[in-house]
């Protein structure tokens, strides 16, 4: 896979490893505790209880990251599309941002996402200049990302890292930005949907074997719980029998026929021009044509702004419903 293509899963990968070792983000997202476990390793049944969230000029999230306020932001910068899609839940919209994701109809379509102006540089590399040039009041990036440009937007503004590993911290994001934005019902409404739409998923758990694969070329990867927030739900309402081999390792289309998949997810992930559907590059692999998915017709290409890089409770609610539709 080219190297960018393993960078932008690679920040996932490491999200999820600073998660574990600090042992924090889950806890104080899911206060209901466990109701009913549907078996097979996939744990107790998501709560749809929503804790009132309390107006703030200041936080601490789940990390450990402090972020304080003289008001509430009304300018907000996006170097992450969790960012957007936090915004958005909220009734919000990102004074500038580099992410796709509000072009998706269930965020702004394609129309209004085009009048949010684009911070040059991209993802990786963003440009300090054009984010100060929007006079934030709050600038939102991925820690390990874009934390190198803290100390230049240091006295200007506020940069808030955050750092997604679970379904439980994009709770735990969307309620703290809530909280310092004032929108605390539209935090609670948003969470409760969200939480409401997984519990209904989980009741509904499909016994079929899925699987979610990404790349831009033949050399695919594949999304383990561990390493991918959006897989992060797939043992709740499915069989998922992918854990992760590090930030390195993947799996081979031999082991994937050994597995018999019933439905694949397939992420295209682009840089630049498009260049072409996954699934159909590798379709060249004699292999590919023996998966049970692929004989069946149950080879989904799903949009990978929302399912690769959303990692927000609207993107999660759009995985849940492509997912349970397709797993029916």
């Amino acid at each position: 896979m080219p190297r960018t293509a393993l960078r932008v899963r690679r920040w996932a990968a490491i999200a999820v490893l600073g998660g574990l070792l600090a042992g924090c983000g889950t806890g104080e997202a899911d206060p209901g505790g466990p109701a009913v476990a549907p078996g097979n390793g996939a744990g107790a049944r998501t709560s749809t209880e929503v804790r009132p969230i309390e107006a703030a000029t200041r936080i601490t999230d789940a990390k450990g990251v402090t972020v304080s306020l003289p008001k509430p932001p009304e300018k907000i910068v996006c170097l992450v599309a969790l960012c957007d899609d936090i915004l958005v839940e909220l009734g919000m919209t990102p004074t500038a941002t580099n992410s796709q994701v509000l072009a998706h109809p269930k965020f702004l379509g394609e129309k209004k996402a085009a009048e949010i102006p684009v911070v040059p540089g991209g993802f990786l590399s963003p440009e300090v200049e054009a984010i100060l040039s929007h006079r934030p009041d709050l600038v939102i990036g991925l820690e390990d990302t874009h934390g190198k440009l803290a100390p230049a937007l240091k006295g200007a503004t506020t940069f808030w890292p955050v750092q997604p590993g679970s379904w439980q911290d994009s709770v735990g994001y969307l309620r703290d930005l809530a909280a310092l934005t004032g929108r605390t019902e539209q935090g609670e409404k948003a969470e409760k949907a969200f939480r409401t739409r997984l519990a209904q998923a989980e009741e509904s758990r499909s016994d079929r074997t899925a699987l979610i694969v990404y790349g831009s070329d033949e050399n695919f990867g594949v999304a383990t719980p561990e390493s991918d927030v959006a897989a992060g739900l797939f043992p709740k309402i499915s069989r998922y029998p992918w854990k992760s081999r590090g930030v390195d390792g993947s799996y081979s289309l031999e082991e994937i026929l050994a597995r018999d998949v019933d439905v694949l997810f397939v992420e295209t992930l682009s840089f630049g021009a498009p260049d072409g559907k996954l699934s159909d590059k590798l379709a060249k692999n004699p292999l590919w044509s023996r998966i049970p998915a692929v004989r069946n017709g149950k080879v989904i290409e799903v949009d990978s702004e929302v399912w690769a890089k959303g990692r927000g409770t609207r993107s999660l609610g759009v995985v849940l419903d492509e997912a349970t539709a397709a797993l029916r």
